[in-house]
């Protein structure tokens, strides 16, 4: 990381805010843009007075200029880029037929759209140079939350899109990896910023998981080019019975995770969200109500399989050592009496 230059889209709350000091500490220097941005000047004073180096653009991802703003401050400033995070997004909770088509096209404006700009404007830099495009989808890339059915349906689509941008790449030879990062559900304010049509306030149904982990999949893309990396077990978990029990996944939506996805909080007003106006507050975590969960052996096990099967292999010989000494005979028995 210290010999890269790394864009970082939502770089003023939860992921992409972890992501920027985590990247920051190991050494790399940053583009952040978001649209908040006394948050985002605050971020960039305190990573250059810790020692790194920062600049910031204020920015909204739906405006393609706004996003050529991002590519022309890092070529000013650093020369050029060497990592581009397309992690800026925003959320509808809410049955589809009370939403506005307007506020699904303004997700879609953000969430796939702000993407797209992004990777093109990434893509126009690095297939010269070489780099990584890392996207932050989401494991609602494979499944559907109910009562989040436009974020979902968002995500979805950026999947597709970046494993048609790999594919495409590839073909060309461009020297420039496409990752996708599909998080479970994680503890940032993404519920808070949410614009919400429940009559409550919404939350994340367990297990959630700490955005440090989302983060370490970033910066774990950045240096190795991974194409995919699913972040917390639980979220592979709900893929995997998607793929394999549909309809039993949709009972489950309809009759469990509906219910947990609502606080025993009463709503926020409407017009306080992150969809319609700039709200970021340079906050990690959210409302979660549980313990987040800080490791995942899953996404370890994804991101660093030599080590894990080392880590494995050493507790299996550990065991099998303590079976070997279990089995034999005490030393010290009684001797039976002689006939």
């Amino acid at each position: 990381m210290r010999d890269q230059v790394m864009v970082i889209t939502g770089a003023s709350s939860g992921i992409g805010l972890v992501t920027a000091r985590m990247a920051a500490k190991e050494g790399a220097r940053l583009v952040l843009a978001a649209r908040t941005e006394e948050a985002l000047r605050e971020l960039a004073d305190e990573i250059n007075q810790a020692g790194g180096q920062a600049i910031y653009v204020v920015a909204d991802v739906s405006q393609q200029a706004d996003v050529h703003r991002i590519s022309q401050a890092a070529l000013k400033r650093f020369g050029g880029f060497d990592t581009w995070v397309n992690d800026a997004g925003v959320s509808i909770y809410g049955k589809i037929e009370q939403m506005p088509i307007d506020d699904m096209r303004k997700l879609f404006e953000t969430n796939v759209w702000g993407l797209i700009y992004g990777s093109l404007e990434a893509v126009h830099h690095l297939k010269s140079r070489g780099g990584a495009i890392v996207n932050v989808g989401s494991i609602l890339s494979e499944t559907t939350a109910i009562l989040q059915t436009i974020y979902s349906a968002s995500k979805h689509a950026v999947k597709g899109f970046t494993d048609g941008l790999r594919m495409e790449l590839e073909m060309d030879g461009a020297p420039v990896a496409v990752c996708l990062v599909k998080p479970a559900a994680i503890d940032t304010p993404y519920t808070l910023n949410a614009k919400n049509y429940l009559d409550r306030e919404p939350q994340h149904a367990p297990p959630a998981y700490a955005p440090d982990l989302v983060a370490q999949a970033i910066l774990h893309c950045a240096e190795s080019g991974q194409p995919e990396v699913t972040v917390g077990g639980g979220g592979k978990m709900v893929n995997a019975m998607s793929h394999y029990a549909p309809r039993l996944t949709d009972k489950f939506m309809e009759k469990v995770f509906s219910r947990q996805t609502k606080s025993n909080r009463p709503a926020r007003a409407l017009a306080d969200n992150g969809l319609d106006h700039a709200n970021a507050h340079l906050k990690e975590r959210g409302n979660y109500p549980g313990h987040a969960r800080e490791t995942s052996l899953y996404t370890s096990a994804t991101t660093h399989p030599m080590v894990t099967a080392a880590v494995l292999a050493g507790a299996g010989m550990g065991l099998a050592a303590w079976m070997a000494r279990s089995g034999k005979p005490n030393a010290r028995k009684v001797k039976e009496p002689q006939s």
